[in-house]
């Protein structure tokens, strides 16, 4: 997982939105919607935190070890050590019984320290994806892939906190910008019912939360969903649009007969939207 420093420009925006949505679609389809309803709550800051009295070591692994349970794996050993490295973390993608993770050995500095959990994060997630067969077809897109499902599945959230910026340097962990791991989290935040603004601790990562959850809010204003407004669905139909639409939730994509109010089920996520001529 690449990290950015003062040497290396934040990048803003949305640059990835559709390999996002087409990632959130997969994740629907190879856990189905009970599946993803297994992920309810997300994963507590206490759970995440290096506890002094543990050491460095042993702290890593505790958190390594909660993020495994979070995520549903089996429970293993975890093996965590720090070393030099141009990126922030690796992992082994074995067989198991145990997990290697490596971090960047900047984390173990007392400064970097409360990132580790953020790390983690990602690199368990890449496990996960492993043992679920799921992958994307280019290393770019599978990291993508990752970094939206480590935030879909509630252990995201932590890498957007990573995120800080100040007049002197930045940090930023992850693959996404931080106003798509925000357009990301928004999105999980619509189906559980989250409010997940008290967790941060980095004002920039909240201003890039409130930036994507706009974004996602705009998602439910798409011709020909009931919530675009009638000048919308004006424009769209003049284009010859408004019959196919995204599902908000999950991304797929849905069709319906433009001459009536319907309602519209999802075949992937479940969800039935209100949608108008």
């Amino acid at each position: 997982m690449p990290h950015s420093d003062e040497s290396s420009p934040v990048v803003h925006g949305f640059p990835h939105l559709d390999t996002v949505r087409s990632a959130i679609t997969a994740l629907y389809r190879r856990l189905s919607p009970d599946g993803v309803r297994r992920y309810e709550l997300s994963i507590p800051a206490s759970d995440v935190l290096l506890d002094p009295t543990d050491g460095l070591h042993l702290g890593a692994q505790r958190v390594a070890r909660a993020l495994v349970r979070h995520l549903g794996l089996p429970e293993a050993r975890m093996v965590v050590s720090f070393r030099a490295m141009e990126h922030a973390a690796s992992v082994e993608l074995g067989a198991g019984p145990e997990y290697f993770v490596e971090l960047n050995e900047r984390f173990a500095r007392p400064a970097h320290q409360r990132d580790i959990g953020a790390a983690l994060a990602h690199e368990i997630t890449h496990v996960l994806l492993h043992r679920l067969g799921l992958e994307r077809p280019t290393v770019a897109e599978n990291e993508i892939l990752t970094d939206v499902v480590a935030t879909y599945l509630g252990a995201g959230w932590l890498l957007l906190d990573a995120f800080r910026q100040d007049g002197m340097s930045s940090q930023k962990l992850g693959y996404l910008t931080p106003e798509e791991f925000g357009y990301v989290l928004a999105k999980r935040a619509e189906v559980f019912g989250e409010d997940p603004s008290p967790w941060f601790t980095s004002a920039v990562a909240y201003e890039a939360w409130i930036r994507g959850r706009a974004e996602a809010a705009r998602d439910w204003r798409r011709p020909p969903l009931a919530g675009a407004g009638w000048a919308a669905r004006r424009r769209a139909r003049a284009h010859g649009g408004d019959g196919v639409f995204p599902c908000p939730v999950c991304g797929q994509r849905l069709r319906v007969a433009g001459t009536r109010r319907v309602k519209a089920r999802c075949g992937v996520c479940g969800t039935v939207l209100d949608c108008a001529p």
